[in-house]
């Protein structure tokens, strides 16, 4: 059943989301966190935020907003200095990507979500669930 649900997810996303945004997706976004966070830095792209501003905004926690940024600027989709984070000093072409996303998911939210749910997990943080905590 789960292999059926990714098929119709990846059949409804070839109908909205072209190949070179699918593949943006799959190597940049981790998150709808993280695309929402490009939406708002990108509704004011002079302006500079923080984790705590993002969080605030987004109704999310710090680390949360910090961790989604964080990837953002290594993806070089933001730009970071002193945890301040910028959509300036964006190289062109990912900015590109960043309109084409922020196009297709205002008109196909749910095809662009299911796509970013559909994404294998990063090994690091299926790893994570087995660390051992003090206090466990």
């Amino acid at each position: 059943m789960v292999m059926k649900r990714n098929a119709r997810t990846l059949a409804m996303a070839d109908q909205y989301v072209s190949e070179e945004l699918r593949d943006f997706i799959f190597e940049r976004i981790d998150s709808v966190a993280q695309i929402e966070a490009l939406l708002l830095i990108r509704s004011d792209p002079r302006s500079e935020w923080s984790a705590t501003r993002l969080a605030e905004r987004l109704y999310i926690s710090k680390s949360d907003a910090a961790e989604a940024l964080s990837r953002l600027c290594t993806s070089e989709l933001l730009s970071c200095v002193d945890e301040i984070y910028r959509l300036e000093g964006v190289p062109d072409q990912n900015r590109m990507l960043i309109e084409q996303l922020v196009e297709v998911y205002s008109h196909h939210l749910i095809a662009v979500t299911n796509l970013v749910h559909s994404k294998p997990r990063r090994i690091g943080s299926f790893a994570d669930a087995f660390k051992f905590r003090k206090g466990s």
